[in-house]
């Protein structure tokens, strides 16, 4: 078959055409706005606690779609429609309890990101081989939106959405960035092979090094994900461990139970006594480590002697360390910490949360927002302040890396624990104030994005649920309901060595940054000349 070149480029090629000016017409107009705003919301339902994965591919297809070969004005404005699709209802737990304002503000900011990406897309479209340019933007949006404004919010990285996926392996490999690129790059190149297709029987032309690109870009993430399995392991290489995970629940859902902070603190003591008085009878294995969820004692204990007094309790009961969730005051500031409580010594070390939450755990431009409104600065009315080293306790031997709640979503803070020398992480989380929303099923995929990752059992105690044990290899073999008080315990593996994602760091993520400026770069110098030519 003859090869030759062609310029059916262009997305408007593969649209229903319509007389100018007429109904259809302005309706045909539409139809790439609609397109946009509903690939986001399959990208949404590929999301958990769904476990379909796979649409993030036709998601990605149809975005690719409706953006090659248009201006840059109008992928801007695609790109929009795709991020509120997406974003919209991922994100409505945020306004569960503060109503839909904070939401809505929260989508509105972080849509412009996928905004401006979509805009770079457009531009990288026209590039041979645009697949694979077009998923390194993708990643340099993540990577831009993980860290500004007030020190990033990377909910919704493509990667937490793959927990159940076959590309779940390629997070050992190059951490979220990687993974999400696989993802992307695959959506892409399914776009890009259903448009050749399409081409070819228009025009009766095969171009082969396009048709070549665009199945490498579907073959090649495949491939190497089913070949990272071997970096998959749940083996232990130090022993095991056997962990208790305590939920001891709370008084009602809301913020309102941050007021009954006794009545939490006394759930989580009633909870572990229970599990105490279990072992003792010799239902349950003794526990070697007890990890309690964020906020399980809101009471400090180091200012009140009744809450040091029932913590110390529960330890020598259950007769092992136990990791509690506190707020504790000290030199005038707050902190969210977890406090190492041996039986025999009491408090022994502390971990104060680093990567602390804008508009929950303190407020950005306090002083402006107080001026608009007097009501949102009552709901912060103190920030907390943030830690500055990483936490691994040592517990019975075992090394217990702590990543808090909305840490779990950063890759440098779940990182630093493993190359701190963490056997195994914990994220303690309190989720109660998002009520049952599907917020606890998207961070606990996280903690399974997490154990692949690094390759450690993760373990997820919540104060409300979905409390769980994730085994290194991404899958959960016990898990709590929500809104109960319960315990979990199971022996697990201790893991040391570090996959290639936990080696490498920061450094794929730089790499596809690198790969995204340099097809922009391209791009735009190919249109400067472009346009140059057409002058002469």
């Amino acid at each position: 078959m003859t090869v030759t070149a062609t310029s059916v480029d262009e997305s408007d090629q593969l649209e229903p055409k319509a007389a100018p000016g007429s109904r259809l017409a302005r309706l045909v107009r539409l139809v790439p706005a609609a397109v946009a705003a509903l690939s986001g919301v399959l990208l949404y339902v590929s999301f958990p606690p769904r476990t379909l994965w796979w649409l993030a591919l036709p998601a990605f297809a149809c975005f690719g779609w409706v953006l090659r070969g248009r201006s840059w004005k109008a992928g801007l404005g695609l790109g929009y429609l795709f991020g509120l699709g997406f974003l919209l209802p991922l994100l409505v737990w945020t306004g569960v309890e503060v109503g839909p304002g904070p939401w809505i503000a929260l989508v509105v900011v972080e849509a412009i990101f996928i905004a401006l990406v979509g805009a770079a897309i457009t531009a990288v479209s026209k590039l041979p081989a645009w697949p694979l340019w077009a998923a390194a933007l993708w990643i340099a949006g993540e990577a831009v939106r993980a860290r500004a404004p007030f020190h990033g919010f990377p909910w919704g990285k493509i990667a937490f959405g793959q927990a159940d996926g076959v590309f779940l392996p390629l997070a050992a490999v190059g951490g979220t960035p990687v993974l999400g690129f696989a993802v992307v790059l695959c959506g892409f190149g399914l776009c890009e092979i259903v448009r050749l297709a399409l081409e070819s029987r228009q025009t009766r032309v095969v171009r082969r090094s396009a048709a070549t690109v665009a199945l490498l870009s579907v073959a090649v993430p495949v491939v190497g994900a089913l070949a990272a399995r071997g970096l998959v392991s749940d083996k232990a290489e130090d022993g095991t461990t056997t962990v208790a995970v305590i939920q001891g629940n709370v008084p009602r859902a809301g913020l309102e139970f941050n007021a009954q902070r006794r009545a939490v603190l006394d759930y989580h003591v009633k909870e572990t006594l229970r599990l105490a008085a279990k072992v003792k009878a010799g239902k349950v294995a003794k526990p070697d480590v007890v990890l309690w969820p964020e906020n399980s004692s809101d009471v400090d204990p180091f200012a009140d002697a009744q809450a040091y007094t029932d913590i110390d309790e529960a330890a020598k009961a259950i007769g092992a360390p136990i990791s509690v969730g506190g707020v504790v005051e000290r030199d005038g500031k707050l902190y969210n910490e977890q406090i190492l409580w041996d039986p025999v010594k009491g408090p022994t070390d502390t971990y104060d949360k680093r990567q602390i939450q804008p508009f929950g755990e303190y407020l950005p431009m306090r002083s402006l927002l107080g001026a608009i409104n007097k009501n949102w600065t009552t709901m912060v009315r103190q920030d907390f302040s943030r830690g500055t080293k990483p936490g691994v306790f040592t517990m019975n031997g075992a090394k217990i890396g702590l990543v808090t709640c909305y840490e779990a979503a950063f890759d440098w803070a779940v990182r630093s624990e493993v190359t701190d020398g963490a056997q195994l992480i914990s994220v303690p989380s309190n989720n109660a104030t998002f009520d049952r929303s599907e917020m606890t099923y998207q961070q606990l995929a996280m903690s399974r994005v997490r154990a692949v990752e690094h390759s450690r059992t993760v373990t997820v105690p919540v104060t409300s649920g979905v409390s769980a044990i994730i085994m290194p290899d991404g899958k959960i073999t016990q898990k709590t309901g929500m809104f109960v008080a319960d315990s979990l315990v199971q022996k697990v593996p201790l893991r040391s060595s570090e996959t290639p994602a936990t080696k490498l760091g920061i450094l794929p993520e730089m790499a596809l940054v690198l790969i995204a400026a340099g097809g922009l770069g391209w791009a735009v110098a190919a249109g400067v000349r472009g346009r140059r030519a057409g002058d002469v």
